[in-house]
């Protein structure tokens, strides 16, 4: 049981999330509306993606000094872990964006730059499995995610910011502050971030478990 509590909240927090976001009462705001609820779902994903992309840098600087298996594996698989959530993010943006601006992608500077730091990880996966050896592969991707890491946050958070967005606070849409963001959507959207980021986390342990297994496998082949 003390090792489970975190999932069990987990997975509590997301259903909670889910069941409240779809019947709990929301602002109606000119061009969001009913859309605003997909901030339940759009914006924890990016936050999950975020915090297992910091996990993922925490170990490829760790396992440079360290040289060890293990902590190149957890950096990999919260990467493939951090991806994934990135491509929901990306998804549920693109569905609230048809249904605000008219269509799924209309070459946004957030849309844009979020792609962009998509491909980045994409791109760290891709010079891993071009690299045979072990320990060269385990260092040259370690340095590369080091500096994809904050490359990727000034995409998300600083270069957006420069230019004029569709996204809440710019461009006419009303950004999520107390005006819009009131308190009953708060008892529900920070639940939801914590929920989401837990699973995330559940996810990126599953994955290490079962890397683990098949490598002491491979090793045992070899």
């Amino acid at each position: 049981m003390k090792k489970t509590w975190w999932k069990i909240l987990a997975s509590f927090l997301v259903v909670y999330a889910t069941i409240a976001g779809l019947l709990l009462g929301v602002p109606h705001l000119a061009i969001l509306n009913e859309t605003i609820r997909n901030l339940y779902f759009h914006v924890p994903m990016w936050f999950a993606m975020m915090v297992l992309f910091s996990i993922s840098v925490f170990y490829s600087v760790r396992s440079l000094s360290t040289k060890s298996e293990i902590d190149d594996l957890k950096a990999v698989e919260s990467v493939n872990t951090g991806i994934i959530f990135g491509f929901l993010g990306l998804i549920t943006g693109a569905i609230w964006a048809k249904f605000t601006w008219g269509q799924f992608w209309s070459f946004d500077p957030k849309q844009n730059f979020a792609a962009i730091s998509i491909l980045l990880y994409f791109a760290y996966l891709i010079l891993r499995n071009a690299i045979d050896e072990e320990q060269k592969r385990a260092k040259l991707s370690a340095i590369y995610n080091i500096f994809a890491f904050p490359m990727m946050v000034v995409l998300l958070f600083v270069l957006p910011r420069l230019k004029d967005s569709l996204h809440p606070g710019n461009g006419g849409n009303p950004g999520f502050n107390s005006y819009d963001l009131d308190s009953r959507m708060r008892m529900v959207f920070y639940p939801a971030c914590l929920g989401w980021i837990l699973i995330g986390y559940w996810v990126y342990t599953i994955r290490f478990r079962i890397r683990t297994i098949e490598n002491k496998e491979q090793h045992i082949r070899d």
